[in-house]
């Protein structure tokens, strides 16, 4: 199955889930290269987590001395309307992050 079968059934699969708003696959660019948010809605979403991995990662390198084995490996913050995960290398080769958007009445 190539890349963009993955990432398409992973977005199927995770979409009719109960309660997701929506998904963004973004590149390690930050580029949003499949969503199934509407395009301002998807670039919003796509810039500003990409800004909060970055600062993510840089936070547990530094709080654990720079260990290499350590890493970032997944972001939720929840607010009273939306809660957000994000994997950040969602993806073997560490290219992607897939973002979720839900509500979090409904888990």
């Amino acid at each position: 199955m190539g890349d963009i079968a993955v990432v398409e059934e992973a977005l199927k699969r995770i979409s009719s889930h109960k309660g997701i708003l929506g998904v963004i696959i973004v590149n390690g660019d930050g580029i949003p290269i499949r969503s199934t948010f509407e395009n301002s809605v998807t670039v919003q979403y796509a810039g500003l987590v990409s800004h909060l991995t970055y600062k993510a990662r840089s936070a547990v390198k530094q709080l654990n001395h720079g260990e290499p084995e350590d890493e970032l490996q997944f972001l939720r913050i929840r607010s009273k309307k939306h809660e957000i995960l994000i994997a950040p290398d969602f993806d073997k080769a560490h290219e992607y992050q897939l973002v979720i958007v839900q509500n979090p009445s409904t888990d």
